[in-house]
This record gives C-alpha cells, structure tokens and sequence, in this order.
C-alpha cells in the first residue's frame, strides 16, 4: 500500500469540530519534509532494520506532532505516521514476525537478552 504525505488529513486545521485538510493547504513544495524525500514505501516497511530507518525519518520533522495526530484520527491501518509504528490503527513497538509464536520460556529469553 502506497499513501502519499500529501494525502495525509490532519485534524483541526480548517473551520468546524471535524475539519480535516490535506498537508498540501499548509505545506507547500518549498517546505523539505523527509517523507516527500524517501520512497514511500519506506514507511510501509516490513524489515525491523527500513522500521527504523523510518522512525528516524520522522525524528527530524517538523510535522512530526501533526503527521502522528491524524494519523490517530484516522486509526491508520498500518505504517509509520508521526515516528510511531501504527497496526490496526493503534501504535505497537514493534511488528510481530510471521509464523508461530514463541513459547513462554523462549519468549523470555529473547527479552532477557
């Protein structure tokens, strides 16, 4: 799934309790936002390693705070919105891998280590 920064609808910023407008209204082509400098996909990564990447993205910019707001609004299905992970509209810390959960034991030793 590819979601354009430019699509992003951000609550609050236009007349009306549940106005929402698109980044476009208050951020133009002269404002450098690291998301319209990466892949798009980027934010949609799989990987733990592109997760990061990412987050680290988001760290640097100045609609960090309004990007991770709509992103909240909206109950964003799945991405990186505002330097949060989002799944199932809800921030998680990390995604789970594909496959079998661990056993407990097991489990607790990942988290020990």
């Amino acid at each position: 799934m590819t979601v354009l920064f430019s699509e992003l609808l951000v609550p609050g910023w236009a007349q009306g309790p549940d106005a929402m407008i698109g980044v476009t209204a208050f951020a133009d082509s002269t404002t450098k936002l690291p998301c319209h400098r990466a892949e798009p996909e980027t934010f949609f990564a799989e990987s733990q390693a592109e997760i990061s990447y990412a987050k680290a993205l988001c760290g640097e910019c100045p609609m960090r705070a309004a990007c991770l707001e709509g992103a909240l609004s909206r109950a964003e299905p799945c991405g990186i919105w505002g330097g949060e992970l989002f799944e199932d509209g809800k921030i998680i810390q990390r995604k789970r891998r594909p496959g079998r959960p661990m056993k407990s034991a097991e489990r607790e030793d990942v988290l020990a280590s």
